[in-house]
Formats: C-alpha cells, sequence, structure tokens
C-alpha cells in the first residue's frame, strides 16, 4: 500500500468517525426527548473513501398504534371533564344540594304545614324549600348550558390547534422530500414530522400514507384529507351564548361537514369528538331530564278550577316567565322556574295562599273558601301530587313513567353512571396508550450505556486513525529527510 492510499484511507476514517460520534452525541443529548427516535450510523464502504449512512430506529406499526391510542384517550378523557363539571348539579350526597334532595325538603316542608295549617312560619318554610327547589334547578341549568359552552370553546381551539400544526407539518414534511431528493440526513426531520403527528392525533383521530420521496399525506379518520401535498382548511364557527334549545356549529374540512349529524361521515376520535359528545349529547340530554322535571313540578303544584265550571289549570306555588298559563312545552324550563309572587312574601305575596289557594285571579282557584285555619287539604293534595307518577319523554334518559322525586334520582343516577363508564374507558385507553408508548420507546429510544460504550469504541477508532496518520507523516518526514 502506497503512503498517500494509507493516508486517503486514514482520513476517511476520521471522517466516518467524525460522523459517528456526532450522532452518538445526539443520541445522548435525546436520551430525556420522548420524541426522539435513535440514530444509527452505518458503514458503506465503495471504491473511494468509507461513507457512513445515517437512518433512524422506527416502528410503524407501534407508531400507528400509539396515535390511534392518543386520540383515543383524548377523547375519552374531554367527555369525563365535561361529566365531572356537570357532577357540580349533584354536589356531596351528604350536603343535600341535589334537586331529587330539594324536593325530598319541600315534600316535608308541606307535610309539616299540613300538620299545623295555621302556622305562618310553616307556611312560609315550604314557600322557600320551593324557592330553593327552583334556584337549584335554575343553576342546573346554567351549569349544564356553561358545561356545553366550555366545550364549544375547546372545539375552536383544537381546530385553532389542528391549522397550525398543519403549518408546522408542511414545512417540516417539505424538509424530509428535499433532504431525501439529495440525499442528505433527514433522521431529525422525521422525528419533527412524527412529534407533529402525535400532537395532531390528541385532536383529531388521523392515518397517514408514505408516497413517493418519503412524501407523507395524512387523512382523519373519516377519510377527510387533512394534508395532502398541502394543508387543508379546518374551520369552526363558536356560539356566543348557550340556551336549553341552542343547537352548536359543526366543524368542517375543506368546507365538508365532519361532525353532527349533518355529517355522512364523522369523525371518530380525538378531543373534537370528545367535545361535541359533551356539547351536543351528554349536555342536551341532560338539559332535558332538568326541563321534564321543572315541567312536572309546575304541573303538580298547578291550581284548578274548583267551582262547576271548568276553567284552565294555572301555575301555582311554581311558575315561569310564559304563566299562568301552564307551559305546553319544557325546553328551557329548568332555567327559568321560579316561585310564584303571590305566595312570596319578600314579593309582597301571602304564603297562606299555599293553603288556601288563590294565587291566580278567580274566586274559582280558591279551595279553602271559608278561610278556616284547620283547612289542610290542600297542602295534603299539593304532597300526593308530587308523589304521583308522571310520564316523562324517553329521549331524557329518564323512566318513562315516575314520580317527580323518583325521576329526580334517576337523573343523578345516570349522570354517575355515564361518568362512570367515561372513567373505566379513559383507564382502559390509557393503559392501551402507556404499553403502545413504552413498545415504541423500547423499539426506537436511546440507551445512554449502550451510547456511551459506542462512544468509547469510537475514541479507539480515532486513537488509531490519528496514530496512522502520526506513522505515515513520520515515514515522509524521513522520505523528505533522505531526499534533502
Amino acid at each position: 500500500m502506497g503512503l498517500s492510499v494509507a493516508l486517503n484511507a486514514a482520513r476517511g476514517s476520521l471522517q466516518a468517525n467524525a460522523v459517528q460520534t456526532d450522532v452518538v452525541s445526539r443520541n445522548i443529548a435525546g436520551v430525556d426527548d420522548s420524541a426522539y427516535s435513535r440514530k444509527i450510523a452505518s458503514l458503506v464502504t465503495t471504491e473511494g473513501p468509507v461513507r457512513v449512512v445515517v437512518n433512524r430506529a422506527s416502528d410503524t406499526a407501534l407508531f400507528d398504534k400509539m396515535i390511534g391510542s392518543t386520540s383515543e384517550l383524548a377523547g375519552r378523557e374531554a367527555i369525563l371533564d365535561g361529566l365531572k363539571r356537570l357532577e357540580e348539579t349533584v354536589g356531596d350526597t351528604q350536603a343535600d344540594q341535589s334537586i331529587a334532595a330539594k324536593i325530598s325538603a319541600l315534600n316535608v316542608a308541606l307535610g309539616n304545614a299540613a300538620n299545623l295549617p295555621n302556622d305562618n312560619n310553616l307556611a312560609k318554610a315550604a314557600v322557600v324549600a320551593a324557592q330553593d327547589l327552583a334556584r337549584s334547578l335554575n343553576h342546573a341549568s346554567d351549569t349544564v348550558q356553561s358545561t356545553r359552552a366550555n366545550a364549544d370553546a375547546e372545539i375552536d381551539n383544537s381546530v385553532k390547534t389542528i391549522n397550525d400544526l398543519l403549518a408546522q407539518f408542511d414545512t417540516a414534511n417539505k424538509a424530509v422530500v428535499l433532504g431525501t431528493a439529495r440525499g442528505a440526513d433527514i433522521s431529525d426531520a422525521l422525528d419533527t414530522r412524527d412529534k407533529i403527528l402525535a400532537q395532531l392525533s390528541r385532536e383529531v383521530g388521523i392515518s397517514t400514507i408514505v408516497r413517493a420521496g418519503n412524501d407523507m399525506a395524512v387523512y382523519a379518520d373519516n377519510g377527510s384529507p387533512l394534508y395532502e401535498r398541502g394543508a387543508r382548511t379546518v374551520t369552526f364557527e363558536t356560539t356566543p351564548d348557550f340556551g336549553a334549545g341552542t343547537s352548536g356549529h359543526a366543524v368542517f374540512i375543506d368546507g365538508v361537514s365532519v361532525t353532527g349529524k349533518g355529517s355522512v361521515m364523522p369523525l371518530q376520535a380525538g378531543r373534537i369528538v370528545g367535545q361535541m359528545t359533551v356539547r351536543d349529547e351528554i349536555g342536551v340530554t341532560y338539559q332535558k331530564q332538568f326541563d321534564a322535571i321543572a315541567g312536572g313540578l309546575i304541573n303538580a303544584l298547578a291550581e284548578t278550577d274548583q267551582t262547576a265550571s271548568t276553567g284552565p289549570a294555572l301555575t301555582g306555588l311554581l311558575t315561569y316567565p310564559g304563566g299562568p298559563a301552564l307551559p305546553t312545552a319544557t325546553t328551557g324550563l329548568a332555567s327559568v322556574i321560579r316561585i310564584n309572587p303571590a305566595a312570596d312574601l319578600a314579593q309582597g305575596g301571602n304564603p297562606f295562599t299555599l293553603r288556601d289557594g288563590g294565587m291566580n285571579t278567580g274566586a274559582q282557584y280558591t279551595y279553602n273558601t271559608t278561610h278556616a285555619a284547620a283547612f289542610a287539604d290542600r297542602l295534603r293534595a299539593l304532597r300526593s301530587a308530587l308523589g304521583t307518577d308522571r310520564t316523562f319523554a324517553a329521549d331524557s334518559e329518564l323512566p318513562l313513567s315516575a314520580s317527580l322525586q323518583a325521576a329526580a334520582e334517576s337523573s343523578a343516577s345516570w349522570l354517575e353512571a355515564t361518568r362512570k363508564v367515561a372513567s373505566v374507558q379513559v383507564d382502559s385507553e390509557s393503559a392501551l396508550l402507556n404499553r403502545a408508548s413504552t413498545a415504541l420507546s423500547n423499539a426506537t429510544s436511546v440507551n445512554r450505556d449502550d451510547e456511551v460504550a459506542a462512544m468509547l469504541e469510537l475514541e479507539k477508532s480515532y486513537a488509531a486513525s490519528a496514530k496512522l496518520i502520526a506513522t505515515i507523516h513520520a515515514m515522509l518526514q524521513s522520505l523528505l529527510d533522505a531526499v534533502r
């Protein structure tokens, strides 16, 4: 071997060593970065100097499983968070703050007043219990609608995040494609692209396809393209105020609806789907339950015509802005139900109208026509009406026939059962994601000990190449000295 050939070999070895050392250093620096994949520097022999090709450890199947589990978990977590907010309507079961507890308190207060119908304080206590019940329904309705509004705002945040991530993905994907065309090291660019995909999968379920030149297309889990040679536009219009009858807007990808009843192929997973479930399904159903109970209370406590003529039944102890006519529909009643001013002492009313009737104009709505102090029939009738089974709509998820007390208890049970199911699903998806992430990490993450060992080997290789160059230098120097 000539000295020039040996020198070129030693120089090539040093250059390869430098690339390998750089790769090992990058690996060590990425030990604590969950988005970093181990880089592998492979030596390729050619007719000229040895060449180093840098690849990265990857497992497409495990990565796809991981982002799929991420989407499912994010959606389940959004549902569970919404249910936890709705639990404020039930409160601590020991504190008697639920609607069922308030109905029970009103029933007890009416019973106490019936036992001593001439006691003004007991009459006032019954009115206060009814007022407390109405306010609890108002608060529950407000909580439901604020939860729906919060979900609507979170959907808007998700859409903004998706558009931002798609813009970042466009930059990363172009870097990968350009680097592939030039034969450059694209391992870090691939890491960046995968990191963006992992973040995107939290907002919406996705699938990917890698095409020629390492170009990647990204699709939502319903098949809608999110990125195909360019980012697609995802749009959403927020709703300023939510009420019982308010319907939120849908999410659109390239102008096509991908959520809600108007979508032919709706999205299946991700935070958007979870928030949509809270806003359009759970929140709507829970509101229907409160509205149905409010409607039942107004009807149960109504005043009826006590004369031979059959006048219409009118609102009694509990009323609403559309009174005194009884409500023909229940939508939104829980948010507006209130105490009848005619029975509220604070509003100039008389609590004894609860015993005697007459909250409405007309003698036919008076029950105690003689104004007898011991008259308790009306109070007992009100207690009986509260305990009478009523019919509830099937879409409210309440029993088809139940008393108001039982309906309120069923509503709380429905919420707790729904929350329990959501919690189990979150735990299950969290375990699946943890297993998928661990498996992917085992396949692609960096082992510090292995990298330190590789660095020691590279140091030995560097020392050998440096010694070879030093020897060649000495031999060349000897030749030059001999020539002189």
